[in-house]
């Protein structure tokens, strides 16, 4: 009997296996490229040894070789080796458009990437929206993941796409973590990205073991990563599990007053289509709306939020905020909202410590790492950007742009005391240094919108 039990036993394992086997598909045959096109530009890509082999071409802009298929959910694995110094990724969930008044790129690529990025910088795994939104997972976001890929030697890569959610893993380790719905189909393709110099001619990239999963989807084991939710006013379950919540609901003015009163302002605020907005001053309605603050003290916390400015408009989010019942309330730390190109609040202050996502009158957010990204203009006036401050329980305070470290400061330490000794807060009782304090958002008289306002208490 214990005979029988056991070869059943053997046989039910080796079925699923079988079945678990069968479930993925080859993307590459190890023969040639059949079911592959290629994209936008004309870099070499050829068959060697069982894997596909991408070459640089100088003159050319970014190449893709794509599948001919498209792809919605599913799973990707794939194994890459760079032999130099070089950039790359695998694109997924991509689509083409023509670019240009006179259509002179055709079939431009857009769409989601998975970094290779063997440089100093090591955002190998990260997830950049090519040809339209940049940066959405940057590894400054997730800085344990830097060491996940190996230069020249192969790497493991993992995509899991299922519905909203989007992943990323390197030689096991998880990187990226992204819940997004702008493209919820493409195709899946090889980059060889382009070069400036002509001495980096002819370097290499190779691929192989390239399978495809796409039915019985499951998503991975929780990697309590940090997760960026670019859908509105929405919490994932991950998030959740995590320990976040909407601050602002998108809805109504729950948990929210004005700052000098106890009920939310009956003019010069509004909350349509899921945006909760400070109209400009000669709106309707729009008098006296005053800053808003949280019904609720918060200490240590992780707060996002994203914002929308218009045309030279200004505003800011305080923190650590204490109410005082006799006088107006509102000094406190501030993450500086502001068109910098136009506002003339940019110019002022000392080295400057006003522009955006700066510590107010304090600490200048920092310049760029990467002369291309151009972080604090990158973004155009009326569109959305992505906020973050971080304060820790320790004291240190991070203030964040669209996935870059702009700010770290350490409350109450010798630097920060004369940072705010020489500031137009010299004056104030103790500034910054409550344990506790509401979140404010500012009215300066300009329009500025928020939404997807959401807290985690640490």
């Amino acid at each position: 009997m214990k005979i029988k039990l056991t070869i059943l036993s053997c046989l039910v394992f080796t079925l699923a296996m079988a079945q678990q086997k069968s479930e993925w598909t080859s993307l590459f045959n190890g023969k040639d490229l059949s079911g592959f096109k290629q994209l936008n530009g004309k870099a070499k890509y050829q068959v060697k040894n069982g894997e596909i082999v991408g070459t640089t071409v100088h003159g050319e802009p970014n190449s893709f070789l794509a599948t001919e298929k498209l792809y919605g959910d599913f799973v990707l694995e794939l194994d890459l080796k760079m032999f130099a110094d070089m950039n790359s990724g695998v694109q997924f969930r991509s689509i083409t458009s023509n670019e240009g008044s006179n259509n002179k790129v055709s079939d431009r690529v857009r769409g989601y990437q998975a970094e290779v990025d063997p440089s100093a910088r090591a955002w190998s795994g990260g997830i950049y929206d090519e040809a339209r939104r940049g940066w959405l997972y940057p590894l400054e976001y997730n800085t344990g993941a830097q060491k996940a890929f190996k230069p020249r030697d192969w790497n493991h890569y993992k995509i899991e796409c299922i519905g909203n959610s989007i992943r990323t893993w390197i030689n096991g380790i998880a990187c990226a973590y992204i819940i997004d719905d702008m493209t919820p189909e493409g195709f899946i393709a090889l980059q060889v990205h382009a070069i400036s110099n002509k001495a980096d001619e002819g370097k290499e990239i190779h691929w192989k073991n390239i399978r495809i999963k796409t039915t019985n989807l499951k998503p991975s084991p929780s990697d309590n990563i940090f997760v960026v939710n670019l859908l509105s006013n929405n919490i994932s379950a991950e998030e959740s599990k995590q320990g976040y919540s909407l601050l602002w609901d998108g809805k109504t003015s729950a948990g929210w007053q004005s700052a000098n009163t106890t009920a939310f302002p009956s003019k010069g605020w509004s909350i349509e289509n899921g945006e909760l907005s400070i109209r400009n001053a000669d709106e309707s309605n729009s008098t006296d709306g005053g800053d808003i603050i949280t019904e609720k003290e918060y200490g240590a916390f992780d707060l996002q939020f994203e914002f929308k400015l218009t045309d030279s408009a200004n505003s800011g989010i305080k923190y650590f905020i204490v109410a005082h019942p006799d006088k107006k309330s509102g000094v406190g730390p501030e993450y500086q909202v502001l068109d910098d190109a136009k506002h003339p609040d940019a110019k002022m202050g000392a080295g400057g410590n006003r522009t955006m996502a700066s510590l107010y009158d304090l600490i200048p957010a920092a310049p760029s790492l990467d002369p291309k990204a151009a972080r604090r203009d990158r973004i155009p006036i009326g569109q959305w950007n992505r906020g973050r401050i971080v304060a820790h329980p320790d004291g240190t305070i991070e203030h964040w742009l669209n996935g870059w470290k702009m700010v770290e400061y350490k409350r109450g330490t010798p630097i920060f005391n004369a940072l705010v000794a020489r500031s137009k807060f010299a004056k104030a009782e103790n500034f910054g240094m409550a344990p506790k304090g509401r979140i404010l958002i500012q009215d300066h008289g300009d329009k500025v919108s928020y939404r997807s306002i959401k807290i985690k208490e640490l």
